[in-house]
């Protein structure tokens, strides 16, 4: 079910599918839903609820006429959340959107029953602020753009065993699909910072990472596991792209995560 968009709203939009407990999705920057999450969206929906925001720039969303922040988009997660019915839901993030639900689960502790932090970082340490200033640098360059984001989204392993032709075309395919208001989202990614909200988390939690992820590497990971101190991680054999290199075993991750820990209705 997709669900209208009104003109100037600087909130989520989302759509809704699937029936069970509520999960919303909160996507990465420079991303939005559908590049983020994928086929797993579908996955997922075969148990849950799922309510899929877009942030302000991205989707069908006009930018934000304003700076973005954690809280206003946690906000408007939380607004989504309850237009499609669910007063109380689990969050699944992605990349930057691990922070967008790490604080949505603090400034509404009453609404959220558990979070899967996915290729996520509590903050951006100074390998991924080089990362995000180069990234910035080259949005001139689309063609450098893209190289640099596939070299760095997808495992090694996994381009390799691409053909010519399909790298090229998946290049080909990164310009046109990153969102008018990518820079507004980097922007926020470079002053992300929820270590102090990781601490007074009560929730369930799982982090989910990629091996061989060189965007959010192994020691964010760690980071959100040690600082949250009741997490479990669960290691794919994936670069950042989860949704792209391993849609199934993501899924199921989640989906048996959410089992174990979703109270009864």
């Amino acid at each position: 079910m997709t669900r209208p968009m009104t003109a100037g709203v600087t909130g989520p939009a989302e759509f809704v599918r699937g029936s069970g407990p509520g999960l919303v999705l909160a996507h990465g920057a420079g991303s939005d839903i559908q590049d983020s999450f994928g086929t797993v969206i579908d996955r997922l929906a075969a148990t849950n609820t799922v309510v899929a925001p877009d942030y302000p720039g991205s989707g069908g969303m006009p930018r934000s006429r304003t700076p973005l922040t954690l809280d206003g988009l946690a906000d408007g997660l939380a607004d989504a959340a309850t237009r499609a019915g669910q007063q109380r839901f689990a969050v699944l993030g992605f990349s930057t959107g691990t922070a967008v639900a790490v604080r949505l689960a603090t400034r509404h502790p009453e609404r959220v029953t558990a979070l899967v932090l996915s290729a996520g970082l509590a903050h951006p340490n100074a390998r991924l602020r080089l990362l995000v200033r180069t990234w910035r640098r080259l949005a001139g360059d689309p063609e450098s753009l893209a190289a640099f984001l596939l070299l760095l989204g997808w495992s090694p392993d996994w381009l390799d065993r691409r053909s010519g032709t399909e790298i090229d075309e998946l290049a080909a395919a990164i310009g046109p699909a990153l969102p008018a208001g990518a820079d507004d989202q980097l922007d926020l990614l470079l002053r992300v910072d929820v270590r102090a909200d990781l601490a007074a988390l009560a929730v369930p939690a799982l982090v989910v990472a990629g091996r061989h992820d060189l965007v959010v590497s192994g020691a964010h990971a760690r980071e959100l596991v040690d600082t949250i101190g009741h997490a479990r991680l669960i290691e794919l054999e994936s670069g950042h792209a989860l949704a792209a290199e391993r849609p199934a075993e993501w899924a199921r991750a989640v989906a048996e995560f959410l089992a174990e820990v979703t109270p009864a209705s």
